[in-house]
């Protein structure tokens, strides 16, 4: 009898909590279909932008809105505010999957995150990241400081 994972292993009541990493490619038109397990949570609209580190973020409406209302926020007469907002909110488009769950990456955003083909999807708490393999392969593979130095750096 196989265990059942929970969806969601943290998280606030009803918080969405994305998780797990997919490898999935593009179709010919450039369109992508999420993991069922990813799909479930973000249902069928969603808001995509350029991400840090060369990849695309995903977030539900909700995510987004606190995640943009941060942004709306910062001082219009900070010049690094003002590129924060047009880097993510200027970037950022309204999505809807198909019935099929499929949905189209627009190419300025496929570009800049360099996906051609393959892409790695990886859910990360309140967002999803979407890679193109090769290039996350290589961000893993970066001769950096080991993640375990890192750990011990952070307060978790």
């Amino acid at each position: 009898m196989r265990a059942e994972i929970p969806k969601i292993l943290c998280g606030k009541e009803g918080e969405i909590v994305f998780q797990g990493e997919y490898h999935h490619g593009l179709d010919a038109k450039g369109r992508l279909i999420l993991p069922a397990r990813i799909r479930e949570e973000l249902g069928t609209q969603f808001v995509i932008t350029k991400g840090m580190d060369g990849c695309l973020f995903i977030f539900t409406p909700d995510s987004w809105q606190e995640f943009s209302g941060k942004l709306r926020k910062l001082p219009t007469s900070s010049e690094k505010a003002r590129r924060l907002k047009r880097y993510f909110i200027g970037s950022s488009l309204d999505c809807e999957s198909d019935k099929q769950g499929r949905f189209l990456i627009p190419p300025v955003l496929r570009q800049f995150a360099q996906i051609d083909k393959d892409v790695t999807v990886i859910g990360l708490d309140d967002r999803i990241e979407l890679w193109s393999t090769e290039r996350y392969e290589a961000y893993q593979n970066e001769d950096d400081v080991p993640i375990e130095e890192i750990a011990g750096e952070m307060e978790f």
